[in-house]
């Protein structure tokens, strides 16, 4: 049976810190897809066209970073949570209770963008002492996403 330990170069306290981090970024930005197909679906409204089309490609891209966020978690030797129960758990974006109106989906999805950029913020630093570059790029280039949207949406609600 081949040997199943990590030897990348990072210690396993770090691993283990870092996938932690990851598993985090990972419910949040899950249950801010989840969220915003949610809201693409039910949006109404006024602006329910240019909404609809936003949110969907908000969604899109997430349910993409949530494949490669896994993928990372996998690559450093973990298994990558995948239940909403774990999510729950884990993770610190909430999901939306009823339908609400399109300014407060709007809000609700700024305000998980900023959360989800928070998570990967707080895990960049354990990336970096362990000089996991892989993940580091991982986690600025979600910084990167997150923060742009959320200004995004700031700019909707004026």
């Amino acid at each position: 049976m081949p040997d199943q330990t990590v030897k990348i170069g990072i210690d396993e306290p770090s691993r283990l810190q870092i996938v932690e981090g990851l598993s985090r970024l990972l419910a949040d930005t899950y249950t801010l897809a989840l969220k915003t197909h949610n809201f693409h679906w039910n949006v109404t409204g006024p602006q329910f066209n240019s909404l609809h089309v936003m949110f969907m490609g908000q969604y899109t891209e997430l349910y993409l970073a949530a494949d490669l966020i896994a993928e990372r978690i996998r690559a450093l030797g973990a298994f990558a949570p995948g239940t909403y129960a774990e999510y729950a758990r884990l993770g610190r974006v909430k999901d939306a209770q009823g339908v609400p109106t399109a300014s407060d989906m709007v809000r609700e999805l700024l305000d998980g963008h900023e959360t989800t950029a928070r998570t990967a913020r707080e895990t960049l630093p354990l990336t970096e002492d362990a000089r996991d570059q892989v993940s580091a790029d991982l986690l600025t280039q979600r910084l990167q996403v997150h923060e742009k949207t959320a200004w995004m949406l700031r700019s909707v609600l004026g």
